[in-house]
């Protein structure tokens, strides 16, 4: 289920929304969390995130020379593990481009910020542009970037086909897309179990960790709205991608779908 239709409205978690509404409400729950986000990140997975980003980045294969739009990335965990594979080294044995590095886009000032203070405190002072803007309406001109990546921020667009059809836009021909995300079709051994525990544990630590139940309720019921993982692929076929395959993750718990743009 894609939660979109024809009607003006969206899903926003269990509830309906005008479309016009979604991306204000997105905002306001990282706006909240921000501070919090990374920590509750390893709590609710036990850290396994960690393992799935590296994954993301392994799979990606940035190489030096190519620039990278990181789409909802505002803390910067996928930037900071691509960058050094983008970068020349610090003695400019090998030579990039003027055009390398990663663009950073978040809808939410507040994340972004926490990016911004990771990479300082990493010694990271250039190499990343962070840019707040939403995924359907990219400040990036058309067939600019090689590699295109969004970790778990494609269900929290309002329109789905608009965010790919923008991913697709950016893309130079060959470019690569990536999407890290969530997903409602797991094993079924694991699927009571994940149940109790998103339903009933996530959203008790949403509130001790960052203070803000209801933003983690809205993310675990944001999870059982987005499309399947089939379908899922099904939809960045439609939007002119090739070469699309998925590769689930931890019994299915997330996905990383792949594709290209030839």
């Amino acid at each position: 289920m894609t939660g979109e239709d024809t009607s003006g409205r969206t899903d926003f978690g269990s509830r309906r929304v005008p479309e016009s509404e979604k991306a204000p409400l997105v905002r306001a729950v990282f706006e909240s969390v921000a501070p919090r986000y990374d920590v509750m990140n390893d709590l609710m997975s036990a850290g396994i995130h960690r393992w799935w980003k590296n994954e993301m980045v392994a799979l990606l294969k940035p190489q030096r020379g190519q620039r990278l739009l990181d789409v909802a990335g505002g803390t910067g965990d996928i930037a900071l593990r691509a960058l050094p594979r983008l970068l020349p080294p610090p003695d400019g044995s090998d030579s990039a481009t003027e055009e390398s590095g990663i663009i950073v886009c978040d809808v939410s000032e507040a994340m972004l910020a926490i990016g911004r203070a990771r990479a300082l405190d990493e010694g990271i002072l250039s190499g990343i542009e962070w840019l707040c803007a939403d995924a359907e309406q990219l400040p990036v001109a058309d067939r600019s970037v090689d590699l295109y990546t969004i970790g778990f921020g494609l269900r929290n667009v309002t329109r789905i086909e608009g965010a790919l059809a923008e991913a697709r836009r950016v893309l130079k021909p060959g470019g690569h897309f990536l999407c890290l995300e969530f997903t409602p079709e797991i094993s079924p051994f694991l699927q009571s179990l994940y149940d109790i525990y998103s339903f009933r544990i996530v959203p008790l630590l949403g509130q001790i960790v960052t203070g803000d139940r209801e933003a983690y309720a809205y993310l675990v019921e944001s999870i059982r709205r987005f499309p399947k993982q089939s379908d899922l692929a099904g939809m960045i076929t439609q939007a002119g991608f090739d070469l699309v395959k998925f590769r689930n993750l931890t019994g299915g718990v997330a996905a990383l779908h792949s594709a290209w743009r030839l």
